[in-house]
């Protein structure tokens, strides 16, 4: 702002100067009378070209930071507590075999679409089932290099077939019971367990109003303490937190392997978890 002030100092200077060299070379060339009335009108011309030049400075100074150098930010955050009605688990299907590419892949499939099967069974629905990935990977032997240097490339000795199914439960007394099933119907991975909210729209909804509201008994505070009226609001950003995660096993998953037929279903408890949303109000100080 210093810098445009400096700016409209100079410009009036500049066409001060200008009104003086007209008036001095208008009077060498002039009758007394008519140097008199032309005179004044020079000035008067002169005199609203520069007035204007400053006020268009000023205005265009005020356009570009309107107020950069006069306003301030507060931040708020809004909390509702909410009870998840939905719990998500993903579980999968990894089978090891040979360079026969299609039956293992016969074989992965037959085991996941049983797994499939048994979860539908339990009354999920199948837009509350969905495939995440599928992975084909190969397995390769390595050999030493030999004395002469030569290092023999990788071989192939079989492939590795996965895939990972997402289901969304909303019935919380099924989870425990569809870990363990899935498990005995083929998959050999369980993991991922979180609860959460199916729409939480209405939920944000309320906690961003609350936070709105706190920020500007903040701003109100702020303006009172500092001694000066509080402005336009000029702008609202907005940060949230993350979802709390549950998850369940070691490692965040149930293993099957080498654990044997009988899996035990896991007792699960939802809990609750907390909506958070941040607000940051920009108020321009009057």
């Amino acid at each position: 702002m210093d810098f445009v002030k400096a700016n409209v100092d100079s410009t009036n200077i500049f066409f001060y100067d200008i009104i003086i060299r007209l008036i001095i070379n208008c009077h060498k060339f002039m009758n007394d009378k008519l140097k008199t009335y032309l005179g004044w009108v020079i000035i008067l011309v002169l005199l609203i070209l520069a007035y204007s030049t400053v006020v268009y400075v000023s205005s265009y100074a005020e356009t570009t930071e309107p107020s950069s150098f006069r306003s301030f930010g507060v931040t708020a955050e809004g909390k509702v507590m909410a009870v998840p009605d939905i719990a998500e688990f993903s579980f999968s299907v990894i089978t090891d075999g040979g360079p026969q590419i299609g039956n293992l892949q016969q074989q992965n499939t037959d085991k996941m679409n049983k797994a499939i099967e048994y979860v539908k069974s339990n009354s999920i629905e199948a837009k509350d089932i969905k495939t995440q990935q599928y992975n084909l990977q190969p397995r390769y032997r390595y050999f030493n290099c030999r004395q002469d240097g030569v290092c023999p490339p990788p071989e192939i000795t079989g492939y590795t077939v996965s895939q990972t199914v997402l289901v969304k439960v909303r019935d919380f007394a099924k989870v425990g019971d569809l870990m363990s099933g899935v498990v005995q119907n083929g998959a050999n991975q369980v993991s991922d367990l979180r609860f959460t909210v199916d729409d939480p729209t209405a939920l944000e909804n309320q906690a961003r109003a609350e936070a709105i509201q706190k920020a500007k008994a903040k701003a109100r505070e702020v303006a009172k303490a500092g001694g000066f009226k509080l402005g336009d609001l000029l702008s609202i950003e907005e940060g949230g937190v993350p979802t709390p995660y549950y998850s369940y096993g070691m490692g965040g998953g149930l293993e099957a392997k080498g654990m044997g037929d009988d899996v035990v279903a896991p007792a699960i408890e939802a809990g609750s978890q907390e909506i958070v949303v941040t607000v940051n109000l920009r108020y321009e100080i009057d």
